[in-house]
């Protein structure tokens, strides 16, 4: 569990200029620094396989508590990251890695593995690694993936649909009635209305409700998708997972981040501006 808590409680005000997304920012930052030090443990784990394991789900497992509790403060925060690289935000599905990618992630590292250790496999020896998938294990590994997809696509479905309700008949009226009361206030004709700003507050909460209940089922398929497999596999091989799982998170960032800092030094302003360290 991260030694660096979010601040986002119960108690906090929907709204707090960028209070909830500095301290997410924060906890982000203890988060992924720790995510390094477990990939050095993973690395060098000897028999305390399953302990090592379970710290690690339990690592994920206090990312996304903690990030559920801060999306109920400030969902849009959640949704449009200022702790992820450019890059990352290009691959991002709702706020988050797509759970079907877990699948594209095991079997690459299967196949590399398997390659690797080939000679082996044909002379009968085990190696224990991902490229030691027995065929109950890959038929389990498929029924989930195709599980997975098919909610993913439920989500995605849910998703579009509350997209689709920022041009319903209550925010077209309401922008066309803002509209009006702008021009009539260039013209000196007519004041603001605390009514109708309290109206249209109202309106967007219920726009962000939705956003945080459709990102709290995103986040708790990735979540349980990412459990799944683990189960699945051997402790050795979950290990071999977890490995593969940190280091494309991590150099990821990594390179978003390179890729960011160059656009700032080269005078683009396209970058995202943050501080992180690895």
């Amino acid at each position: 569990m991260s030694v660096f808590p979010c601040s986002c409680n119960q108690t906090s005000e929907k709204g707090n200029p960028g209070g909830d997304t500095e301290s997410f920012h924060h906890f982000f930052e203890g988060w992924i620094s720790e995510q390094n030090q477990h990939l050095k443990d993973l690395l060098v784990v000897g028999e305390e396989l399953q302990s090592v394991k379970d710290k690690v789900v339990e690592h994920y497992e206090s990312y996304y508590k903690t990030k559920s509790r801060c999306a109920k403060q400030d969902v849009l925060a959640m949704l449009s990251p200022t702790w992820t690289s450019s890059l990352e935000d290009a691959f991002l599905w709702i706020g988050g890695w797509r759970p079907s990618m877990a699948f594209h992630l095991l079997y690459s590292k299967s196949g590399l593995q398997f390659e690797a250790r080939l000679q082996e496999l044909v002379q009968g020896l085990r190696t224990h690694d991902l490229g030691d998938l027995s065929a109950s294990q890959i038929s389990q590994l498929d029924e989930m993936q195709k599980r997975v997809i098919l909610e993913e696509r439920q989500i995605t479905d849910l998703m579009a649909g509350h997209q689709e309700t920022v041009a319903d008949a209550s925010m077209v009226e309401l922008s066309h009635v803002a509209s009006e009361m702008i021009r009539a206030n260039e013209r000196g004709e007519v004041e603001e209305s605390k009514e109708f700003e309290d109206k249209v507050e109202s309106t967007l909460v219920q726009k962000e409700e939705g956003l945080e209940k459709i990102l709290q089922k995103a986040d708790e398929l990735r979540l349980g998708t990412l459990k799944a497999i683990v189960n699945v596999l051997t402790p050795k091989q979950a290990i071999h997972f977890l490995i593969a799982a940190a280091e494309l998170h991590l150099r990821l960032h990594e390179w978003g981040k390179k890729i960011d800092a160059r656009k700032e030094n080269h005078g683009t302003g396209e970058g995202k501006n943050y501080n992180s360290s690895i």
